[in-house]
Parts: C-alpha cells; sequence; structure tokens
C-alpha cells in the first residue's frame, strides 16, 4: 500500500471496536472516559479497525492498545514515537495513533515527541495529562503543579511545570487542541484532530483518582463549567459564562483580557472571533493563567501543511526515477576487495 492508495470509509460499530480483554485501570480512573470516547469515535470518523494501529509506551494511558479491536504497539518508555514514524513511513495508508502521559512523552519521551511534531508526520497523538506519575506509584511529573507533594517530592515541588500545548507549539506543531476525560466534547475535538492531516496533538486532562484526585475540578467539574471553560469553535466569538463575559485582545499591551458582554453584544466589547489558522492567538489561549481566565478547550490551531511521510516518499520517488533496482550492483559498487591467502588485494 502507498501513500496514494485510496480506501473506502467502512461502516462500523462501537462493538467493532471494543476487545474482549478486561479493562484494568483503577476504578474512577479518567482513563476510562476517554477510551469509551475514542471507540464511539471511531465509528463516526469512517475508519476501518484493520487500517488502523494504536501506539503506547509505559505509564498507566500506554495499556490503551489492549483495548482497541486494531492493531497495537506497547512500545518501550518514551519511544512510542518513533515505532510510529517507521510504521507510517512503512505504510502511509495506515491510520496511527498514539497515546502518551505526561511523564512518557513529556520526561523520557520529550525529545521524541518533539521531532515527531516538528517533523509532521501524519497521526494523532492524545498526551492524557494527569500531571502525576501513576503507574510507579505518584512520583511528580514535567506537568505537576508547583508544591505537588509526593514520594519524590515530599516537601512539595519547585520545578516550574512544563504546559503540554505550548511544548507543542513550540516544537512547530500544526493541529492542537484539549480537551478532558468526562467532556462529551472530547468526541468532537478527537474528529477534527483525526480530519487535521499531518500531527495532531491533542492534550487530555485525565483524573487519576489514587494519586491526583479531582486536580482539574476546578475547571471540569460540571457545576458552574460554563465559567470556568472557554470552548473554542472556529469562526464564532470566544465566548464563556453564558455569554456574559468573553476573551478581547489588549492593541496596547499585546494581551488577551477578559471583558463583560452586556446583551449579547459581543462586537461592541471587543470579543475575539476564533480563527484555528492564528498561531500567535493561540499561543497567547494556552498561556492564560486559569482563574483570572478560564481554561481553553477545544482546537487552538489548526494549520496544515505537507507531511514527513509525503515528502520522504515523493524524494523517493523522484530518486528511483529512471533506475532498476539491483541489489547485487549496490553491494559491489565502490571500493571492494578480495581476499587471498597472500592478503586483500585491493
Amino acid at each position: 500500500m502507498n501513500e496514494m492508495t485510496t480506501i473506502a470509509k467502512p461502516t462500523t460499530t462501537l462493538k467493532d471496536w471494543e476487545t474482549d480483554q478486561e479493562v484494568r485501570w483503577c476504578p474512577g480512573c479518567g482513563d476510562y472516559a476517554i477510551l469509551k470516547a475514542v471507540q464511539r469515535t471511531m465509528p463516526e470518523i469512517g475508519t476501518a479497525p484493520e487500517n488502523t494501529v494504536f501506539i503506547s509506551g509505559i505509564g498507566c494511558s500506554s495499556r490503551f492498545p489492549y483495548y482497541m479491536e486494531t492493531y497495537g504497539f506497547h512500545t518501550i518508555h518514551g519511544r512510542a514515537p518513533a515505532f510510529a514514524t517507521g510504521l507510517k513511513l512503512a505504510n502511509p495508508g495506515l491510520d496511527i495513533w498514539i497515546v502518551t502521559g505526561d511523564g512518557d512523552g513529556l520526561s523520557i519521551g520529550g525529545n521524541h515527541t518533539m521531532h515527531l511534531i516538528r517533523r509532521n508526520l501524519d497521526c494523532q497523538i492524545m498526551l492524557f495529562n494527569n500531571e502525576i506519575y501513576g503507574l510507579t506509584k505518584g512520583q511528580y511529573s514535567p506537568t505537576s503543579r508547583v508544591g505537588t507533594s509526593s514520594p519524590s517530592t515530599p516537601y512539595g515541588s519547585v520545578d516550574r511545570p512544563a504546559q503540554p500545548a505550548a511544548f507543542a507549539l513550540g516544537a512547530g506543531a500544526r493541529f492542537v487542541a484539549r480537551g478532558f476525560d468526562v467532556s462529551k466534547k472530547l468526541p468532537e475535538v478527537l474528529k477534527a484532530a483525526h480530519a487535521h492531516k499531518g500531527a495532531a496533538f491533542i492534550e487530555i486532562f485525565q483524573n487519576c483518582i489514587v494519586y491526583n484526585k479531582d486536580v482539574f475540578e476546578d475547571f471540569a467539574a460540571p457545576k458552574g463549567a460554563e465559567d470556568r471553560q472557554l470552548w473554542l469553535e472556529n469562526g464564532e466569538p470566544m465566548l464563556f459564562a453564558k455569554g456574559t463575559k468573553g476573551i478581547a485582545l489588549d492593541s496596547e499591551e499585546l494581551h488577551l483580557k477578559v471583558v463583560d458582554v452586556v446583551d449579547g453584544d459581543w462586537q461592541s466589547a471587543g470579543v475575539i472571533v476564533h480563527d484555528v489558522t492564528n498561531r500567535s492567538v493561540a499561543h497567547m489561549l494556552v498561556e492564560m493563567r486559569f482563574g483570572e481566565f478560564p481554561m481553553a478547550l477545544g482546537v487552538l490551531y489548526d494549520d496544515p501543511r505537507p507531511t514527513f511521510e509525503a515528502d520522504v516518499w515523493r524524494q523517493n520517488k523522484a530518486a528511483s526515477e529512471g533506475k532498476t533496482a539491483d541489489l547485487q550492483g549496490l553491494l559491489k559498487k565502490g571500493q571492494t576487495w578480495t581476499v587471498t591467502e597472500g592478503g586483500p588485494e585491493l
């Protein structure tokens, strides 16, 4: 199969994507909700299980491939992007999903994640961010907040946390989105990521019921969520709190600010209309301080460019144009020598 192969969209149901494996996460873990959201989304995006691969590294999230009725790789710590790159180059027609966590993807695997993003391999990267190491019993992670008490930071973490979405944008990502485990809007985010041709990075806030319980309740709790969540939609004004507040740009100081919206007149309040191709505003949305601002969710940035594997295949095709494959000729090309009793003859 090559990059030009066209695959007819099949009709599947939820059951076509569920395995017979017992799902083994801690009761109440946010991974259950993410798994179900993905399984429900796959029939809607029109791909086939036999054409789909889920690849993971190490961590709680990395059990994901066992629970999807697709091809899958449970690889080594932080190296899922390397496996994904090789697989996509060998067979560009495959639909590849990477499942990683804040430790697996941003600590030992941070370098691999960065290069996968900047190369723009056509795949979906789901980074489950629970701000803690769950599988290895609760050590602080690259995204843990300052003051996080854990077995490795008993007096509270003094590290400044990484922001996954900011990391992705800084690495050159052409698609960046956010969602959270139990959100009803998560499937829409996943569908948008899949529709993007290139590396699609989705940060998914995920509740670790054991080691970092309810750390995202300040914006993910259902009660009052409309006041603390800014769900972005391309071409729509950035409104929240039932349309009574919005996000505007301070033209003098060049930063975002919260403004009041009176009688639905968001234009007079200066509320920004979301443009998914505006990279500068995407950076500002990621950097908004929660509390002073709502949490920006949905598709923050989406501006595709040619993919890595398409460029590699195009280059290889041009390099082989008019040439005949000759393995023996290749082996004998260049400097050779013959071994004799008296030594090698050059």
